[in-house]
This record gives C-alpha cells, structure tokens and sequence, in this order.
C-alpha cells in the first residue's frame, strides 16, 4: 500500500512539473511569436535569442514545481526561487542605471517601489505593464504576488528571518492598512489635481520607499514578521483584500487540529497568531505560501479549489504559482 502511495506521489509530481514546463514554454513562444515588441531578455540582446531562453525558463518552471510539490522542501524552494526573482529584477535596474535601456522595458527608468504599480496608474490616469502583471497574478493565483513574485518580498524575508515570529497579533493591523491605501490615493489624486511636477512626485515615492525599508529593519526585524508588506505597502493590501476574487483558500481542518500551534513558527504574515488561531479567526492576511503546511503534523492545514481534494486543490495551485513565477522571470521588467 505505501510503495502503491508512494508510486502515485511521483507520478502526480511528474505530470505537474512536466505540465509547468510544457505551459510556460507554449504561453513564452505565443508571446514570441505575436507581439511586436521583444519581450524576452534574450531576444533584446541576440535577434532570436528569445528561442533560447524559452527552453530553459520552460525548464527552470518544471524543475521548480517538481521541488515545490514536495511539502517538506517547498519553503525552502519557496524562498530560493523568490529570491532569484528579485536578483534578476534588481540586477536588470543595476545595468539599466549603468546605460544599458536594453535591460529596461520601455528604454525609460521607472521607480521601483511597489507603491508605484498603483500610484503610477492613479497619477497618469493609464494602466502600466507592471500594474496589468500584478492584476494578473491577483486573478489567477490571489495573494501569490505577496509570496512569489514581489521583488521587495525577499528582502524583508530575510530581514525578518532574524527570529521566529512573536506570538501575539499585530495591533489595529487592518485599519493601519487601510488608511495607509486611502491617504495614499488621496495625495496621489491630490500630487495629479495639481500638476505637480515629475520631480516631486518622484521624491515623495523615494520617500515612501525608504519609510518602508525603515519599517522592515525596525519592526519586521524585531518582530520576526512581514510588517513592511502587512501594513505599510499599498499592494499588499490590495491582495490581501482582492484576494478572495480568486478561488483557492487556505483552511484548517477543525475535525483533526488540536490547537498545538507549532504553525505560528512558520508564518510571517501574521495569519497563524496564537489569538487568532484559538478564537477560530485566521488566514485573513495569509498569502498562501504553503510554509506552515509541513509544520502540521495532522495535515489539517489544507488548501481548497471548489471541491477538488486538498493534494489536487494544492497540485492545481502550484502550478498556476510556478508558471506565473517563470513567465515572470522572462517578462517582468522596469
């Protein structure tokens, strides 16, 4: 029976991983083939290198979700490919600053500030490719964007990986979120009332930046969670809300957990705190990074796509995470 099990295990693995390379191959040779412009970084640099580089992004996405698919390796992996994202996007505005506008989207610098994929938007008037990616990932995998692909996330991860998170709630968590959002647009609205020139606005959006890498050493450090992404970014609290248009959820199963716990060690986003797990609230700011799910040892923290079982529900999530990770890495640009 377990040889059985176990055989079965595999062969879910290899149809996922196999599926994520084929997916992200085809979505990567569609986007060669039909738009103008060059989308893919190798294509910039070598008239048809993009032909090389989807293989290997097909690749890296089937690799990874054959990694992730294994619940005592995901967080691991997890982390690993979340910071490859952000050396890439950091590395490519390290060589756009130096001169080289093939590294930048449209040949123009735009700030990179998470902030700015909504506030860009709201000053202009029009939607930005970064804003159209980030809605993208809210429709088809809900809070992945705070888990997987934000490029400052890594960052405050290992900032706030310093200790294990404390136990208690973060006070006025969601109304401090949410006046962060609405003060936001209002001087955004304001900054664009007033034609304000490019040269304040950019300063205030440096300013809004810093304030959060501020928050990140001072309060994600000594915290041990993600105060920067819970409460100061505007993104943040654009998925932690807009989530729910999504289908997936993140539950726990109240016939077999035994309140023991051991998963608020492994959350950062204030969604297993101690008060809300024994009052029966959670998951409310949960990015569904899966972390905790190993950590139980009843397996009662599940993940749910209508009524699939909680192994598809989580197959079927991986895979949509992973090949929006890997497509990503090819397109996501200043």
């Amino acid at each position: 029976v377990v040889e059985g099990a176990f055989r079965k295990i595999s062969s879910d693995r290899i149809m996922v991983s196999s599926s994520v390379a084929l997916f992200v191959g085809f979505v990567l040779a569609m986007i060669q083939l039909k738009v103008d412009r060059p989308m893919l970084m190798l294509e910039r640099l070598i008239q048809g290198g993009g032909w090389l580089e989807i293989p290997v992004i097909a690749l890296y996405g089937g690799f990874l979700s054959m990694k992730m698919l294994d619940p005592s390796q995901s967080a691991r992996w997890r982390l690993r490919s979340w910071t490859i994202f952000s050396v890439v996007f950091f590395g490519q505005l390290i060589l756009g600053l130096s001169g080289f506008e093939r590294f930048l989207m449209t040949g123009e610098l735009h700030l990179p500030v998470p902030m700015m994929i909504l506030g860009g938007p709201v000053y202009r008037g029009e939607l930005s490719f970064m804003t159209i990616l980030f809605l993208s990932t809210l429709v088809l995998t809900g809070p992945a964007w705070c888990s997987h692909l934000c490029y400052f996330g890594p960052v405050e991860n290992l900032i706030s990986s310093t200790q294990r998170p404390v136990k208690g709630r973060i006070k006025h968590r969601g109304t401090i979120k949410t006046a962060v959002l609405i003060v936001l647009i209002l001087v955004v609205l304001l900054l664009r009332r007033l034609n304000a020139n490019m040269l304040l606005s950019t300063l205030l959006g440096i300013g809004f930046g810093v304030a959060g890498v501020f928050i990140m050493v001072w309060l994600s450090r000594t915290q041990g969670k993600m105060i920067h992404c819970l409460v100061w970014c505007p993104i943040g609290t654009i998925v932690n809300y807009g989530k729910f248009l999504n289908p997936f959820r993140m539950y726990n199963d109240q016939t077999t957990c035994t309140l023991c716990n051991a998963c608020t060690r492994f959350c950062r986003y204030d969604a297993l705190n101690r008060e809300d797990i024994e009052s029966g609230k959670r998951w409310t700011p949960c990015t569904y990074c899966g972390d905790c799910v190993p950590s139980c040892h009843l397996a009662s923290i599940k993940y749910r796509f209508f009524k699939l079982s909680a192994i598809k529900s989580r197959n079927l999530y991986i895979f949509l995470t992973v090949s929006t990770h890997a497509v990503f890495m090819a397109l996501a640009r200043i």
